[in-house]
Formats: C-alpha cells, structure tokens, sequence
C-alpha cells in the first residue's frame, strides 16, 4: 500500500480513535467520514511499552469494512514492545498501515520489510527522549516518521512545545517522500505550527472526539491546519 495514495491534502488530519465513544463507535466514524475525515489513527498498547491495553485486532476488524467502503485508511499506531509479530494480524483485521517504535527493535529495516512483505504502509515513531537523528536514520526506509509530542500511554496530555523544533529538524533530515507524523496534545491552539513546522499528518484525539461534535472539531482542525502557508 502507499501513503502517497492516502494524503490527498498538504495537511491531513488523523482522529484518533483511542479517545472516541466507544459506545458510539461506528457512529463518530460515519460522521467523521462524512466530514472528510479518510486517515484513522488507532493506537494499540499492550500493557508493556504503555501501561494501558488499548485497541486491538478484534476492534480493528469490527470497523474496517466500514471504513474502507467509504475509500478510507486505518493507521495503526504500534505502543508494543514486541510489534513484529502483531503485524500479521493487523493485516488480516483490516489495517493498512503499521508504525512501530524505533526504541523496541533491534533491526528496523528488517521490521519495514516484513510489514511490506504483507501489504501494509509502514511508520517509525520515536519517543520524546529519542534524538531525531536517531529516528531519522531509522526512517528513510520507512513511509512516514511519527514525532511523539506526548510520551505515549493516554489521550489528554499537554503538547511538549520542544516538538516544533524536533518535527522541524526530522523534516528537514528525511527525503521529501517520507510523511512527517506528529501525535500528542493537538489542539486548535497549536495545529498551525506543528503544520508549519513540517509535519504533514497530524493526530488529534481528545481535540477531536471530547469536544461533544467530533465532526465539526474534525474540520475546524483541518481549516486551522490549512490556512498555514
């Protein structure tokens, strides 16, 4: 699969399905959908690399036929410390695209190859502890480069403000085909500058789905996020 498919915009924004209702589940999806919304972000934890258990396989499945009938994607977001051997059933719930964490494999090339040997895009994100030559030299090979601005774990953490220099320098050291992804305390408040900064698919949990009107905080984002020069 290919991101270059999936980024129709200079700026998309990912809701990020960690923070919906999961009551209401293919509901906010639907409504996101009809919003513009085509990239889901799902965070999945095993307890391990985050203290939380997070989305799974077994989610994953329940809404990916209606995600894909509607021409949309679904990232997954690895905060596993073993995520080679999760990649096979990803790919068979329905998922298209993996991202893992440089800090847990020995050989990220290897873990790129055995994600595209299975059809699935492929993402390395790096931890705010992580230097971003690090994460960069791990990334050429990759689709895209997630920068956390969190240390990962919840939904509703406060945006690190040393991000826009870390997404700035990871822009700046990875080839232009390479998507720069950040994650963790987007708001309407700094969505601009983590664009302008250079990061191209931006995750918005909280922002998105706490607001009481997932939908409308959806576009209100993606307007925000595209108004930057």
């Amino acid at each position: 699969m290919s991101w270059s498919k999936w980024v129709s915009r200079s700026v998309e924004i990912e809701p990020s399905l960690y923070a919906a209702d999961f009551s209401r589940l293919g509901e906010q999806i639907d409504e996101l959908l009809d919003a513009g919304a085509r990239i889901f972000h799902c965070d999945m934890g095993d307890g391990h690399f985050i203290p939380e258990v997070t989305i799974g396989p077994v989610v994953l499945s329940s809404i990916s036929g209606l995600v894909h009938e509607r021409g949309g994607v679904l990232d997954c977001h690895l905060m596993v410390s073993d995520p080679e051997r999760h990649f096979q059933s990803i790919a068979r719930a329905g998922g298209d695209s993996v991202t893992f964490h440089v800090e847990v494999v020995d050989d990220a090339g290897r873990a790129v190859a055995a994600a595209r040997d299975l059809g699935l895009g492929v993402g390395i994100a790096f931890n705010p502890e992580t230097t971003v030559e690090e994460a960069a030299g791990a990334g050429v090979e990759a689709d895209v480069v997630l920068c956390m601005s969190i240390r990962p774990g919840y939904s509703g953490q406060t945006f690190m403000p040393e991000a826009f220099a870390r997404i700035e320098a990871l822009r700046a050291r990875l080839p232009s085909d390479v998507h720069v992804q950040v994650d963790g305390g987007i708001s309407d408040d700094n969505v601009a500058a983590a664009h302008a900064a250079g990061a191209d698919l931006i995750v918005a949990g909280s922002a998105v789905f706490w607001s009481g009107e997932p939908a409308t905080a959806y576009g209100r984002l993606r307007d925000v996020a595209e108004a930057t020069p």
